[in-house]
């Protein structure tokens, strides 16, 4: 799985065909997408104008509420491979667990079901808490590939990173430049920009990639496509790194981030 790639909402199908292509042109080879972000078809259009084989492409994609049962499973992943054109999923997530419904376990039987038919080469889950993921464990006993999450330096969401980190999940960012623009003027940020010649948003990227993390930055500028992906020959020192680690908010970070027992899609 790439360490980033390109996050697509909320670009419609005719947005984001051209930002696809311009973003595989880039280097992009990761390409997040969602049945509810309704732009798969456009993600789809963007890959095979791109020129690049299929093979070399990780497509992620993601199924919403209506489609937690072991059949409702199998068809969303079905549909959102006729609607991209793609062949196959690299990933399938859970878009959110939506506990009060009480079958995101059911989704999950159907995906563990689509990874032993071939189906998907990876499955994993979306905001789901420590909580949503035992109950996976528990009555399966499959560990999902990834759980993609709300994470920024303001809100670094340490306790579900090593719960990720005990179980072998891979720890995927969205919104990893923070949820508005407060996060790239922080003086913190702006100085460690400075220090390296480099953009805050830089510098917030590599952050990710230093922890490990998997990051999906979403943008529909050309020259923040560019400059998102230009991060690979930055380094950050130790004391950089525990700097921007420091912003984290704590309870009052995770207070503010959406709660996926009381909202969902």
């Amino acid at each position: 799985m790439p360490r980033l790639g390109l996050g697509t909402w909320p670009l419609d199908d005719q947005a984001v065909a051209p930002v696809v292509e311009r973003a595989v042109g880039l280097g992009y080879r990761l390409i997040d997408t969602a049945h509810n972000y309704g732009n798969e078809r456009g993600v789809g259009a963007g890959l095979r104008a791109s020129g690049v084989p299929r093979e070399e492409l990780f497509v992620t994609t993601k199924f919403n509420k209506r489609s937690h049962s072991v059949r409702g499973v199998r068809r969303a992943a079905q549909d959102s491979v006729r609607r991209m054109g793609v062949g196959y999923l690299d990933l399938l997530l859970i878009h959110w667990p939506n506990p009060w419904r009480d079958r995101y376990v059911a989704a999950w039987q159907g995906l563990i079901e689509l990874l032993k038919d071939g189906q998907v080469r990876a499955i994993g889950v979306s905001n789901f808490k420590a909580t949503h993921l035992d109950r996976l464990l528990d009555e399966t006993g499959v560990v999902p590939d990834v759980n993609q999450i709300q994470l920024d330096p303001r809100l670094g969401r340490a306790e579900i990173r090593d719960y990720h980190a005990r179980h072998g999940i891979v720890t995927e960012a969205w919104s990893p430049l923070g949820a508005d623009t407060g996060l790239l003027t922080d003086p913190v940020i702006t100085r460690i920009a400075a220090e390296h010649g480099r953009t805050p948003a830089q510098i917030v990227l590599r952050w990710h990639l230093d922890l490990g993390l998997v990051v999906v930055p979403k943008s529909s500028s050309a020259a923040r496509l560019a400059e998102n992906i230009d991060v690979f020959d930055i380094a950050l020192t130790p004391a950089q790194l525990a700097d921007i680690t420091a912003l984290d908010r704590g309870a009052a970070g995770e207070a503010a981030a959406l709660d996926s027992d009381s909202f969902g899609h």
